[in-house]
């Protein structure tokens, strides 16, 4: 496996760095998210071309391939230090943006996409339910064929973007007896008659991205509104996960990257007991594990980057998914560490990066799962 960057791919990541680093860092909001600091950030990032990363230049984007968006978001995860933002706008790109372009018609490619491309759109992604998290066939949302149309009722919960988003990729059943092969993706508008949305309960970490729950009451979506075909909800799901397990947590690279610079910046000028604390060998392995650590995530994250350009079955997104995540909240406890007290405190970035990543082992799949999804493809389920 070899990575050899052009200087447009090269240029492109020193341009998100840039773009992440004019966004600067920003206070967790008080409240639910998705006001004016939310919508001034999310203006810079599209300003910047990010929303539109994966998008053909015909339909408003700036068309890069799997590999290349993975470079510009770790750039973006260098500069900028809100992961909810990024998290935001991961959720925009691989659950709205990527099964449009992949199961859309022509006639909503050219309704949504340049919107969505250039930031003025925002998507969001519905199939959470209280009874069905990673147990899609316990969906009880129903779409009800009726008039040439369908009735979705039901209630979404954990929706990111939901309080800010502008169409919704809604996932109901036509059948809950058929289990997952009766589930069905619907656009469905934010003003759509029977679409209400509401803020969600708070978080622990990723705090800037907004999250709501839905509730269908009796909402109408023509046929048209159907994405792909009727029944296919569990193949586009599917195509949702591989990308957005690969590509939603790439920006930890670089926030990882950049956490241990300050690090190594930390320990080479903090003295204790008349030496500097990176002499210590405790001190010094501990910054070697977390660089170890950081490469690690980095192959793996590349390697199941390369081979969604190639549409074969991998077993890499679940495992890019584990390694990365898992490495980010283990770099982030050994940074409070190095900093002690200072870490430990509100305000230093430390403890808010520790719990942002902490965050990003529940979205896509639990580790847990991610787990059960490996030993299925490795055929020990």
């Amino acid at each position: 496996m070899e990575f050899t960057w052009s200087p447009e791919q090269s240029a492109l990541r020193d341009d998100m760095v840039r773009l992440g680093a004019d966004i600067g860092p920003r206070d967790e909001p008080a409240g639910a998210p998705g006001g004016e600091v939310f919508r001034a950030d999310w203006e810079r990032l599209a300003r910047g071309g990010a929303t539109g990363l994966p998008v053909p230049l015909s339909d408003g984007g700036l068309g890069h391939d799997p590999l290349t968006c993975a470079l510009a978001l770790e750039g973006l995860g260098r500069g900028c230090s809100d992961l909810g933002l990024l998290t935001s706008l991961g959720a925009h790109l691989w659950a709205v943006v990527l099964p449009l372009l992949r199961y859309g018609t022509a006639e909503q490619r050219a309704r949504y996409l340049p919107g969505l491309a250039d930031g003025t759109l925002i998507g969001a992604h519905a199939i959470s339910e209280s009874g069905a998290g990673s147990d899609s066939m316990a969906m009880a949302t129903l779409a009800e064929p009726k008039d040439g149309a369908y009735v979705l009722s039901g209630h979404k919960r954990f929706v990111t973007n939901a309080p800010v988003a502008d169409v919704f990729v809604v996932y109901a059943t036509i059948n809950p007896r058929l289990g997952f092969t009766g589930v069905t993706a619907f656009l469905v508008d934010r003003d759509t008659p029977g679409l209400h949305v509401e803020p969600e309960v708070g978080k622990s970490g990723l705090r800037s991205s907004p999250w709501g729950r839905l509730t269908l009451d009796r909402c109408a979506v023509e046929r048209a509104g159907v994405l792909g075909a009727e029944k296919q909800g569990s193949r586009i799901f599917g195509t949702v996960m591989a990308w957005e397990r690969t590509l939603l947590p790439v920006p930890l690279l670089g926030a990882m990257a950049r956490r241990i610079d300050e690090c190594v910046a930390h320990v080479t000028s903090r003295r204790q007991f008349g030496a500097r604390i990176a002499s210590f060998q405790s001190v010094a392995n501990r910054i070697v594990d977390m660089t170890v650590r950081l490469e690690l995530a980095r192959l793996a994250a590349y390697r199941a980057a390369g081979e969604l350009g190639t549409g074969e079955p991998s077993i890499f997104p679940e495992i890019a998914k584990l390694t990365v995540t898992e490495s980010a909240v283990r770099v982030f406890q050994d940074a409070m560490q190095l900093f002690g007290a200072e870490g430990y405190a509100v305000g230093a970035g430390i403890d808010r990066g520790l719990r942002d990543a902490l965050g990003t082992t529940l979205s896509s799949g639990t580790s847990d799962l991610q787990r059960v999804v490996i030993a299925g493809k490795l055929g020990l389920r």
